[in-house]
């Protein structure tokens, strides 16, 4: 039976929220965006957290980066560890080093990144691995600078649907549990080999429908037994308390005209910094 831990979340209040430009199929700069509407959407999805009995945090949103909501983007938290987003396009550049400078402050050891990476948005842990998605945003290369970081395994996976340019919208990690992982995710989005690997690691998997992947159903948040998840992922949903998970539905409607979900909204922290009080070290 899944079992729930208690997690560590960063988050980002959308203020600023909209859309100005296009970096995803999602986005549509001739379509309204209620930021009023994103706030109250965010509101719900942080105290749903809260209420689970888990540990939130926020950073502060900055004028001019619409996008900085989708916290799990700013960068991966491992064993107190921070490697820094890279990001692809400039529009979302500045984010990078607010994220790094938020954990800095707190006393966590970071880590300049040096390739480019968008954070939890491809870099996902499973276990005692990290599975690691390329092909729209984030470099292979990156995969090898984030092995030699963490001193975990790291899996590439290659995404090819633009649609899902983020290996968090096409794969969600259900159980973190090294002696019992399992994820649940959408074939068409993977290359061939991609799809073999993760059959072979993860024979069990729950597979997404078409449905559940257009409404961003993957894009959720679990703590291995509830399971944040996005209303119109009706299958996805059945198919979780089959397995014993608990599937809630948080509306995130007005995120997702930016291409983002809950799970795109919330930046997993394992692992405590380095010491109170202290400054953390940039590598």
């Amino acid at each position: 039976m899944p079992v729930a831990t208690p997690r560590h979340y960063l988050m980002c209040e959308p203020v600023h929220y909209t859309v100005s430009y296009e970096i995803n199929p999602w986005m549509d700069v001739t379509r309204h965006t209620d930021s009023g509407l994103a706030v109250r959407q965010w509101r719900v999805l942080r105290d749903t957290y809260l209420e689970l009995g888990h540990t939130v945090e926020t950073i502060e949103p900055l004028e001019g980066l619409p996008d900085m909501v989708y916290a799990a983007n700013g960068a991966t938290v491992i064993d107190g560890v921070v490697y820094s987003a890279k990001f692809r396009y400039p529009e979302r550049g500045a984010e990078g080093p607010a994220y790094q400078k938020w954990f800095a402050d707190r006393g966590y050891l970071t880590h300049t990144a040096a390739e480019t990476n968008e954070g939890e948005g491809d870099l996902l842990t499973v276990g005692n691995l990290v599975l690691a998605g390329t092909g729209f945003r984030t470099e292979r290369a990156s995969h090898a600078e984030a092995q030699e970081l963490f001193g975990l395994p790291v899996v590439s996976l290659q995404l090819v649907d633009p649609h899902y340019y983020h290996l968090d919208t096409a794969l969600a990690v259900l159980s973190s549990d090294p002696a019992a992982p399992q994820i649940a995710y959408y074939p068409p989005a993977f290359s061939a080999g991609s799809r073999k690997v993760l059959e072979q690691l993860f024979p069990d998997a729950v597979i997404a429908t078409s449905a559940d992947a257009a409404a961003l159903g993957l894009n959720a948040v679990s703590d291995g037994h509830n399971v944040v998840v996005a209303p119109g992922a009706v299958d996805l949903a059945a198919a979780l308390r089959e397995r014993g998970y608990n599937p809630m539905p948080v509306d995130t409607s007005e995120l997702l005209k930016g291409g983002g979900g809950a799970k795109c909204c919330t930046l997993e922290i394992r692992g405590t910094a380095a010491g109170a009080g202290e400054t953390g070290a940039t590598a």
